[in-house]
């Protein structure tokens, strides 16, 4: 049996920080919801996530195939040491689920995770973006997630339910073994396969449909 923990639970609201006026991009005023609290008890999760969590750019976040974002908390004490810091807990990269013996390179497109009445299907990798590089203040961080990998992953929700910390998510159907979030990721920055492999991945019924669209794009530009 394929099990992962929950160690916390995230949720969040829409917080505006920032300088205005400032020249720098990184410190600019901006509006996310990617600061995350955890929350100690049960949660109810419905279709479109967290209740009580929500997002602000709905253009590029949220909705049904980005209902909740899955972290391995493996990566935190990765990060800590890399950046020389003790201030960086779970919930830091905005997810809302922080979980133990899972990560990019086990996890896979269309994975359905379940804890008692909750089912999860895994959707496409998080696309790192300039957000969570501002939260940080690092402005590397995209190109260094793109490279390492450590971005989490996407799920929507079956069916609801609550979840706790400590719950155990149990892998209850893998359709598609060999696209693991990692492999996804890479073949959709072009650091991995063919035209191919980016037909295949656009092709997988699970799949969050702004990624399959970024693929879509990709295929397009490919034949003009």
């Amino acid at each position: 049996m394929i099990a992962s923990r929950i160690t916390s639970i995230q949720a969040g609201q829409p917080v505006t920080t920032g300088i205005p006026g400032s020249r720098d991009p990184m410190n600019r005023p901006f509006t996310s919801a990617i600061w995350k609290e955890p929350i100690p008890g049960p949660v109810t999760v419905t279709r479109n996530g967290i209740e009580g969590d929500t997002v602000a750019n709905h253009r590029h976040h949220g909705g049904r195939d980005q209902a909740l974002l899955a972290y391995a908390s493996t990566h935190y004490a990765v990060w800590r040491a890399e950046w020389g810091t003790h201030d960086l807990a779970n919930g830091g990269f905005g997810e809302n689920l922080t979980v133990d013996d899972a990560d990019e390179h086990s996890v896979c497109i269309g994975d359905i995770w379940e804890a008692g009445p909750v089912r999860l299907e895994v959707t496409q990798p998080r696309e790192p973006c300039a957000t969570l590089a501002r939260r940080h203040g690092r402005a590397e961080l995209v190109r260094t997630l793109t490279a390492n990998g450590r971005s989490g992953w996407y799920l929507r929700v079956l069916s609801g339910g609550t979840l706790s910390p400590g719950d155990v998510l149990t892998l209850s159907a893998r359709p598609y073994p060999v696209w693991t979030i990692r492999r996804a990721a890479l073949v959709r920055h072009g650091r991995e396969g063919n035209q191919g492999d980016v037909e295949e991945l656009a092709g997988l019924s699970a799949l969050g449909h702004r990624f399959r669209a970024a693929l879509v794009h990709r295929l397009h530009a490919t034949q003009s």
